[in-house]
């Protein structure tokens, strides 16, 4: 009996001692709330309503109380504070961009401020983001640099937010100089960028009137002209309109070049009677056969403009169905010569890069003997050493960007040896260029390449620079302009000696940038 009351006794102590060993267990501490920010890749621009500058991301782990955060602290370079009319806060239940749940707007009242803002927020993942806009005076040649550095809550307690590596914190200042619905335009597309002796920018493209498609359709060609290195444009002015019935009479994809000795400014385009785009041309040379290259000038620095002829019967081969400019820009050669890349497609409409000429200043036109490379489009080019010509090319075969030179005007060509191995390219138009600019206090030829840096898509928006005429394009010397999704088209000119500057396709609107060689070439 005793030793069954022994038993008993120590069952019920192994019972009641389990028992209390599980209410005396450690309680799980919760996990530390994280607060990280990050900048996207692309300039802040006068002229839009939202400039993505910088996403707070705030992860709050299972298990924590609700948090009240009431202010953000937040730190500006001092030249921003002239851009920024205001800064917008917005809560998007994404990661991305949206402008949607404004939770707080202010204009930063020094560089070190801070947002004042009211969140509760329980367990679960946040993003913030802050978006800039900029003043219609603001100086484009300043930079906007935002930094978030605590978020604080009810209690004044703070949190160190974390910056995130491959941010882009510091923001070029630029202007949209054309927004689709601007002048009840659809979509302005296909941008030429050229600057003259006097220092004006010169910019053409594409006004696309009902829609974004392509020709045959209701576009004219439209410029703005700069006097004061792009800080402000004058109005828009159509300069090539090939009049009604204008659905069935569009003009586009131009392309600009400026000579220097006749002090002219050159512009070809597209000119599609009815349905004689790429598509709907054929052999023949005739405007109810072909789609036409036609081409206005300006001697009097763009304020006036001719009235469009077309050079189709000079340069194009009546077997063809059709041929007409690369756009962009072209070039004038140091033995005078004026020079449009092109793009011709044959009877069996297989397309080929190639370009037309000038040896007198306009009064008359050729071809340039053959194409560069078969199932290649739009084009740049550049005069790399005296009488050499390099041709950059779309290449329909995608993934890269195909390269020629011909040193005979485009008799005959020579692949380049980075053609289709070095650029690569998502099947889009690029610019090429070639300037004389400052390169560690020395003034030196540099080519300068934009395009989108991808092989699969268009995003990425990248200038690049090559300090020994094409021969190699280092990874060091190059700038992401903007990440962001988009149509593509790019254009680039020399602004001085120590900025270029790029005119770039947006969705639907046309960005200018101007960027410090010093940033491209490290």
């Amino acid at each position: 009996m005793i030793r069954f009351k022994i038993w008993i006794g120590l069952v019920a102590f192994a019972i009641n001692g389990f028992a209390c060993t599980k209410k005396s267990s450690p309680v799980v501490v919760p996990a530390e709330v994280a607060i990280t920010s990050s900048a996207p890749a692309n300039p802040v621009l006068q002229g839009l309503p939202t400039n993505p500058q910088l996403r707070i991301g705030i992860s709050i782990p299972v298990g924590n109380a609700e948090i009240n955060y009431r202010k953000i602290k937040c730190r500006i370079n001092p030249e921003a504070l002239n851009a920024i009319q205001k800064l917008d806060v917005f809560m998007p239940n994404t990661q991305s961009f949206a402008a949607t749940n404004s939770i707080a707007s202010i204009i930063p009242s020094g560089t070190d401020f801070e947002i004042p803002v009211d969140l509760h927020l329980g367990p679960g993942n946040y993003y913030i983001w802050i978006s800039v806009v900029i003043k219609s005076d603001a100086d484009i040649n300043a930079s906007v640099e935002l930094h978030c550095t605590e978020m604080v809550d009810a209690v004044n307690k703070s949190v160190s937010i974390t910056e995130l590596a491959n941010s882009v914190y510091k923001k070029q200042v630029g202007c949209a100089i054309r927004k689709g619905g601007d002048n009840g335009i659809d979509t302005y597309r296909i941008p030429g960028l050229i600057t003259t002796d006097k220092g004006t920018l010169i910019a053409v493209y594409d006004a696309r009137y009902n829609s974004s498609a392509d020709l045959p359709a209701n576009i004219d060609v439209g410029l703005s002209r700069s006097t004061d290195g792009g800080k402000t444009w004058e109005t828009m002015k159509i300069i090539m309109d090939m009049g009604p019935p204008q659905d069935q009479n569009g003009v586009g994809d131009p392309s600009v070049l400026f000579d220097p000795v006749t002090q002219k400014i050159w512009v070809a385009a597209l000119w599609s009677k009815g349905n004689h785009s790429i598509s709907g041309s054929g052999p023949g040379l005739s405007p109810d056969q072909t789609g036409q290259l036609v081409l206005v000038s300006s001697s009097d620095d763009g304020l006036s403009w001719s009235a469009p002829f077309s050079i189709t019967p000079q340069v194009k081969d009546p077997t063809w169905n059709i041929l007409f400019q690369g756009p962009g820009r072209g070039i004038a050669m140091e033995d005078g010569k004026i020079v449009f890349p092109a793009q011709y497609w044959t009877a069996a409409n297989t397309p080929y890069s190639s370009l037309v000429y000038s040896s007198d200043h306009g009064a008359s036109w050729q071809r340039g003997g053959t194409g560069a490379k078969s199932n290649t489009t739009e084009s740049q080019l550049v005069e790399t050493t005296p009488g050499t010509l390099m041709l950059n090319m779309r290449d329909n075969r995608g993934s890269f960007r195909s390269v020629a030179t011909t040193t005979n005007m485009g008799s005959s060509w020579t692949e380049h040896a980075t053609s289709y191995n070095t650029l690569p390219d998502p099947v889009c138009m690029g610019s090429l260029i070639k300037a004389k600019v400052n390169v560690n206090g020395t003034l030196k030829d540099v080519l300068f390449f934009s395009n989108p840096n991808s092989a699969t898509g268009r995003y990425n928006i990248t200038i690049k620079a090559s300090l020994d005429l094409g021969q190699t394009w280092l990874p060091a010397n190059q700038l992401l302009i903007d990440e962001r999704q988009c149509y593509g088209y790019s254009c680039l000119t020399k602004v001085d000696d120590n900025t270029i500057a790029i005119l770039y396709e947006g969705t639907k609107d046309l960005y200018f940038v101007k960027i410090p060689v010093s940033t491209i070439i490290k």
